[in-house]
């Protein structure tokens, strides 16, 4: 019961930050251009406490999920209702009087705030730590009794080459190893401290424990890097200008296949629960989990918006 109670309050929390940055930036930018700002309101109606300093209400709602900015004449679009005999300045704190151009910042505001955020919270993350690829196959596991360590792999051993193919992937490996299961299959090692490389041979089990593999090894080409802070904002636009890349084919393949009328099989799609449900997941591994998910969510909300 607890780990739902968390699970749901993390999920609000997540979610109403991103939706308040989100209008943040509608409302920043309203204010910067003199469009008149009636209410900038957190959580959904209805309120239950507002403070007005100047034109603007400052709200908080009762409904914990997103938030809203009203701006003067968002709703009047072209019919100038209410202004007649108003002068060019007073027209121009309506939201319908100002240029397309006006109007697009204010709009595409959003987006670039939810943007922003995925690259900040990125940053901070590769400041962190994160998984990086090598292009070299370390072991960084070997199993007791297991036909590598009979032939005398160790931890830290690296992979080079297997049966004279060169290798800088665990899939390379695992190709390889798993055609040739029962079969005699020569490894090439480099070894720390050792100037020449090793050859090793060992023949990959047919039949093996759930979770060992062939071999009886884990290996990967990934290693912890942390970026110091000044190389962490250039790392994180890039990060999240490719996982944009990614979610906007994935967006025109769900059109694709809706206009096409295939059906959204093998789609993974997920609504509010499916989210929570993620969020929970990200719980259990730890904070930097949820500001991953909280990253890649605050994409979502702007190549969606």
């Amino acid at each position: 019961m607890f780990e739902i109670f968390q699970t749901g309050v993390v999920f609000i929390i997540v979610l109403s930050f991103l939706v308040f940055i989100h209008e943040l930036g509608h409302f920043a930018v309203a204010k910067f251009l003199g469009i008149g700002v009636e209410e900038f309101g957190f959580g959904l109606p209805p309120r239950a406490f507002g403070i007005k300093r100047g034109e603007t209400i400052y709200s908080l709602n009762w409904l914990p999920i997103g938030g809203f900015v009203r701006l003067t004449g968002e709703d009047q679009a072209d019919q100038g209702l209410g202004t007649r005999g108003q002068g060019s300045e007073k027209l121009k704190r309506y939201f319908w009087a100002r240029s397309k151009k006006e109007r697009s910042a204010v709009l595409l505001a959003g987006v670039a705030m939810n943007f922003t955020l995925a690259v900040v919270i990125i940053s901070y993350i590769f400041t962190q730590g994160v998984l990086v690829p090598t292009g070299q196959v370390k072991i960084q596991g070997v199993i007791p009794g297991s036909p590598a360590e009979r032939a005398g792999l160790v931890i830290g051993d690296t992979i080079t080459r297997v049966n004279e193919v060169a290798v800088s992937d665990p899939k390379d490996v695992g190709q390889i190893v798993g055609e040739n299961k029962g079969k005699e299959v020569t490894l090439q090692i480099a070894r720390s401290g050792e100037d020449q490389e090793r050859i090793i041979t060992v023949t990959p089990r047919v039949e093996y424990p759930a979770h060992e593999g062939p071999l009886g090894v884990a290996i990967s080409n990934l290693v912890e890097k942390k970026y110091a802070w000044y190389e962490a904002p250039y790392k994180g636009l890039v990060e999240a200008l490719r996982m944009s890349g990614m979610l906007l084919a994935n967006l025109g393949m769900i059109v694709w296949k809706l206009v096409s009328f295939q059906g959204l099989k093998g789609v993974d799609v997920a609504g509010p629960i499916g989210i929570a449900q993620v969020t929970g997941q990200a719980i259990g591994y730890g904070f930097q989990a949820v500001l991953e998910l909280m990253g890649l969510l605050s994409l979502n909300l702007a190549i969606v918006n």
